[in-house]
Formats: structure tokens, C-alpha cells, sequence
């Protein structure tokens, strides 16, 4: 091999250990989620046969958001990501990507999203977007290491997705989109709670004011999980009453909802960490599952 041809194959390595770093950044696995839960809302607010290339630009405008609102919440949070042991091996903390170009690509590629969701789709769903953004950002990520609170106010960022996906399909608001967000909003409770108290030692040494951190015995992050499970499986039979989805979805639901309630009932009564890594599977389980469910048995408006 030439010295030349050794110093581009150098360069090419170079250059994807680099795009791998910042793709990093953008936490993909998280900005999946929110894509489907946007495709969800998009979906099931559309008429019989959706506008398609309309559902391919808000998925588009808001991957560019949320990887940047992300990116932006990594550069935030890189001194307290370097003293956890599930974190500090992210690009920042890392020192594989400088915080400055960290800042600079978040804003990037969170005000592409935007600009491009109010010119592309509508204004409602950059505005929507927008909010999400600023009240992760400004509101929750600085309240976690302040405030055990932090975990219901970055709740609302993360159930609005969906919110963005029905406003992009209608145009306006409506009480079946606030119904998605109540879904995603009690889901999140338990989800983060059984991360939580996964990796309760990681967050006590970050200083991160989660439940279980602040009141180690258990009894209040399980009242938490079993309260929030409860009316996730109440709420979670309203699409069906509301006309959007039928009773396929509704036996559904209610037979997940069950088995997530009984997940966390488990955990309150033996808070072991086997049960938070059961209750954090039924999560995982339960979410996409209902949503999958609810776009195939729509009932199109």
C-alpha cells in the first residue's frame, strides 16, 4: 500500500469514527421513540388515506429537532455524564467531541427542525416542537440535580410527540391529542422511576434529585409506579371511547395495562432490582405494542 492510499484509508477512518461520535450525540435510540410516537399521532389524526409525504416531512423536521434539542441536552449535562458510569463514556465527557462543536451542532440541527416544520408542514407543529424543546432544555434538564420534580416536568416534553404528529395531520388541537399526551405522560412515570432505581448509586453520585435517590426506602417512588400505572390503564381505554380506535385496541390495552400495573404492584411489594428491571421491561414491551395496535385498529376520521 502507497504512503497516499495509507493516508486516505487513515482519513476515511478518521472521518466515520467521527460521524459515529456525533450520530451519538443525537441519542438515536430516544429519537426513534419519539419519531413513532409522532407517526403514531400523525396517524391516527388522519383520514382514511393520510397524506403521506406530509407524514415524511414532520418526521423529517422533527428527527432534526429532537437529535439537536438532545445534542444540546448532552453539552448540558457533560460534568455531571462524566461521573456516572452509564455515561461517561458519551461523546463529550469522552472527549471525542469538543463541547463547543457540541453546542454548535445542537443548535444546528434544532433550529433546522423547527425552521423547517413551520415552513414545510405548519407553524402548530413548530410551535408545539419548539415548546418541547425549551422546557427540556430550560425547565427540566437544569431541575435534576435541584429538584425530585424534574422527573413530571421533563414528562411533558417527552409525551407532546405525539401532539406534534396530530397537529401536523388536522392543523389544531383536540381532545384526543391531550388523551396521546396523557398516555405517554403516565407511561414515562414508571419507565424513568425503574431506570432510576436501576441506577439510583450512578445518580446519587451526579447529584441527580431522582425519587429514589432522595428517599432510598422505596416508598414514595413506589406509590409513584403503582399510582401512575393505574391511570395509564384507566386513560389508556379512552381512545376507543373517544371514536379514534376499536375494540381490538381496547382488549388491548386494558390486557397490557393490566400486566404493567401488575409489574409495578410487584415492585412495591419487594423493591428488589430484579423487579425494577421486570417493571422497566414491561415499559419497553408495553408501549410500542400499544401504539402499534392503536394505529392498526384505527377508526379514520
Amino acid at each position: 500500500m502507497s504512503t497516499r492510499s495509507a493516508a486516505v484509508e487513515t482519513a476515511l477512518i478518521g472521518v466515520k469514527r467521527r460521524g459515529a461520535d456525533y450520530y451519538e450525540l443525537v441519542k438515536p435510540n430516544v429519537v426513534s421513540m419519539v419519531l413513532v410516537t409522532a407517526f403514531v399521532g400523525f396517524y391516527v389524526a388522519s383520514p382514511e388515506i393520510p397524506e403521506y409525504l406530509l407524514l415524511i416531512k414532520m418526521l423529517f423536521g422533527t428527527a432534526l429537532a429532537a437529535g439537536g434539542t438532545l445534542a444540546l441536552n448532552q453539552f448540558m449535562e457533560r460534568e455531571t455524564d462524566a461521573l456516572m458510569a452509564r455515561t461517561r463514556r458519551r461523546p463529550i465527557p469522552d472527549g471525542r467531541v469538543q463541547p463547543g462543536e457540541a453546542l454548535c451542532f445542537g443548535i444546528l440541527l434544532a433550529l433546522s427542525g423547527l425552521v423547517y416544520l413551520a415552513i414545510a408542514v405548519n407553524f402548530l407543529s413548530a410551535l408545539v416542537t419548539a415548546f418541547i424543546t425549551l422546557s427540556y432544555l430550560v425547565l427540566y434538564t437544569p431541575m435534576k440535580p435541584r429538584s425530585s420534580l424534574c422527573m413530571i416536568v421533563g414528562a411533558v416534553p417527552g409525551a407532546l410527540p405525539p401532539v406534534i404528529g396530530w397537529v401536523a395531520a388536522r392543523g389544531d388541537f383536540d381532545t384526543a391529542a391531550w388523551v396521546l399526551f396523557a398516555i405517554l405522560f403516565l407511561w414515562q412515570i414508571p419507565h424513568t422511576l425503574a431506570i432510576a432505581r436501576l441506577y439510583r448509586d450512578d445518580y446519587a453520585k451526579a447529584g441527580i434529585q431522582f425519587l429514589p435517590v432522595i428517599e432510598p426506602d422505596g416508598g414514595s417512588t413506589n406509590r409513584q409506579i403503582v399510582s401512575h400505572c393505574a391511570a395509564l390503564l384507566a386513560v389508556s381505554l379512552l381512545p376507543t371511547l373517544l371514536g379514534l380506535a376499536g375494540g381490538v385496541y381496547f382488549i388491548v390495552a386494558f390486557a397490557l395495562g393490566c400486566g404493567f400495573l401488575g409489574s409495578g404492584i410487584r415492585l412495591a411489594t419487594s423493591s428488589t432490582l430484579a423487579r425494577a428491571r421486570q417493571l422497566l421491561f414491561a415499559s419497553l414491551v408495553y408501549l410500542p405494542v400499544l401504539l402499534l395496535v392503536m394505529a392498526l385498529d384505527r377508526v379514520p376520521s
